[in-house]
């Protein structure tokens, strides 16, 4: 089945704080929560990467760092997720511990394909859709895109992008093991009640 990763932006909650929208997440049953925010300082981010991390802690859910590889080492996070412009899987994974989760965004089979081969536990297309969550997003990838790299990769495929409760079926039946979001649940009146929609969409 796959599983339903939330991905935290204070600038897209209404208000809610990083903390505050790992909480609700993890009571909606959200399986996986990345703490990103591309603006904070590295003491900021600290904190917030240490508070969110007790309360996944908590719900049992896995908690991933968006970029800084460091700070997820220091909170003792789940893993780190790392952009084609971030530190490069390669050397993450010689500096990680033992079981420690890297996952890597990547737009084609290329990409995908060198990420497995770096030490990659995951890969996530991103954008499967068009998507103004994130300015720097590119033009969607597709789900045919999805489904190239899901039959060409042996680790677990992840999207991200543009996905909502209308789309999700269409992308867990395009091959994704994960499915990412954003405003889809951070964005919500009710975000508790978005993710347990997901949830039971995507089951």
């Amino acid at each position: 089945m796959a599983l339903l990763y939330v991905v935290t932006d204070e600038g897209l909650s209404n208000g809610l704080s990083h903390t505050q929208i790992t909480e609700l997440c993890c009571q909606g049953g959200t399986e996986i929560v990345q703490l990103r925010d591309k603006d904070a300082d590295d003491g900021t981010f600290l904190r917030y990467a240490r508070e969110c991390k007790r309360i996944c802690d908590r719900y049992n859910t896995q908690f991933i760092v968006n970029d800084r590889f460091d700070i997820a080492l220091e909170v003792e996070a789940d893993g780190a997720h790392l952009g084609q412009s971030d530190m490069c899987i390669s050397d993450a994974r010689r500096r990680a511990p033992e079981g420690f989760i890297l996952g890597c965004s990547v737009g084609n089979v290329e990409e995908a394909l060198k990420a497995e081969s770096d030490g990659a536990d995951y890969v996530a297309l991103s954008p499967v859709f068009d998507t103004k969550s994130k300015l720097d997003a590119d033009p969607g990838h597709g789900l045919d895109m999805l489904t190239q790299i899901k039959n060409s990769v042996r680790i677990p495929v992840y999207a991200i992008g543009g996905i909502n409760k209308d789309n999700a079926r269409s992308v867990v039946d395009a091959g994704a093991d994960a499915i990412c979001v954003i405003s889809a649940v951070v964005s919500q009146k009710d975000p508790v009640e978005a993710a347990r929609a997901l949830r039971e969409i995507i089951a």
